[in-house]
């Protein structure tokens, strides 16, 4: 039985307890300095990772599959040794120049990197999640990654003799994930695409949730077909409502691109990149100031807009 699999069988299971706390406690309680960290895509657990940032944790290995600006941001910072990833730009916003100024000229230090495709880092949390040590894939067959990353290994199929690729199960040592709801145990329910966020809580061995807002169990209850993760594999739960700010949460507010936009060009140097860090990250003392910040007005403004062309529930005859 592998190592994984033996700490699962112990330790696993988180108790169906309440798991409410603050944000501080929980990144201080379950995120140390040196580890190896997951971050969440749909939907960007932005309020965790800049509390991350302020208790000054580092020496990051990060694992994600596509990202837009998280990443980019504990790049820029100097945070992280090592990237586990498949893509990682600016999106709609353009060119990320925080990510560029890392892999190109190794602004503010060189970072390792280890590339895949969005579908096999899927799969390598999904082994994981599972206790194997790899998973099979054809994905990246036709590319030079496997020529660039040496832990893709390729064999032939030995029911078909046609070549296959291998990549290695990802277990984080914690994973940052944010969900629109949750009960106080921790049951977690997605809405909307949530890529591979099911699987890196799965595979994860502590999984800190932020949510835009906690209701009872037993309106989880109510579509338990929504619980994508449940308690558990959940580790401690904080709402936060905008925590993912300033991408999207649908059915509660949609992508400030505005704001993206305009981030993205402080980020052309790396002067601006820390003036931007300095007025939204580290100025701020929590997720409230940043949100004042931002403006409640404009959050309120993003929500109305989200719920006037998308909601949730029921449908009732």
């Amino acid at each position: 039985m592998s190592e994984f699999m033996e700490w699962m069988k112990e330790k696993r299971s988180k108790p169906p307890v309440d798991k409410v706390t603050d944000l501080k406690d929980a990144i201080s309680t379950h995120v140390q300095s040196g580890c190896y960290l997951g971050l969440g895509l749909n939907f960007h657990p932005s309020a965790a990772t800049f509390e991350m940032i302020r208790q000054g944790v580092s020496d990051l290995t990060l694992v994600w599959d596509s990202h837009v600006w998280l990443a980019s941001v504990l790049i820029g910072l100097g945070r992280v040794k090592k990237a586990e990833f498949a893509y990682n730009w600016g999106g709609i916003e353009g060119q990320d120049n925080v990510w560029r100024r890392a892999v190109e000229k190794g602004i503010p230090h060189p970072i390792e990197i280890e590339e895949y495709s969005n579908y096999s880092l899927g799969q390598r949390w999904f082994a994981g999640s599972i206790g194997l040590p790899f998973m099979p894939t054809k994905s990246m067959l036709a590319s030079d990654m496997i020529t660039y990353n040496p832990r893709i290994k390729v064999m032939d199929d030995p029911y078909t003799g046609q070549p296959v690729a291998l990549v290695p199960a990802s277990n984080p040592d914690v994973a940052l994930i944010h969900v629109q709801r949750a009960d106080p145990m921790g049951n977690c329910q997605l809405l909307g695409i949530y890529g591979n966020t099911d699987v890196l809580a799965r595979a994860s061995r502590r999984v800190i949730v932020t949510c835009e807002e906690i209701v009872p169990t037993g309106e989880i209850r109510r579509m338990p077909n929504l619980t994508v993760i449940p308690y558990m594999y959940v580790d401690a739960v904080i709402e936060v409502p905008y925590g993912g700010h300033y991408r999207e949460c649908s059915y509660y507010y949609p992508h400030d691109l505005p704001f993206g936009l305009w981030t993205y060009e402080q980020w052309a140097t790396h002067e601006g990149f820390l003036k931007w860090c300095d007025d939204y990250v580290l100025g701020p003392k929590n997720w409230k100031e940043y949100c004042d910040k931002i403006g409640w007005d404009r959050l309120s403004t993003l929500n109305r807009l989200e719920r006037k062309f998308q909601q949730y529930g029921e449908v009732r005859w």
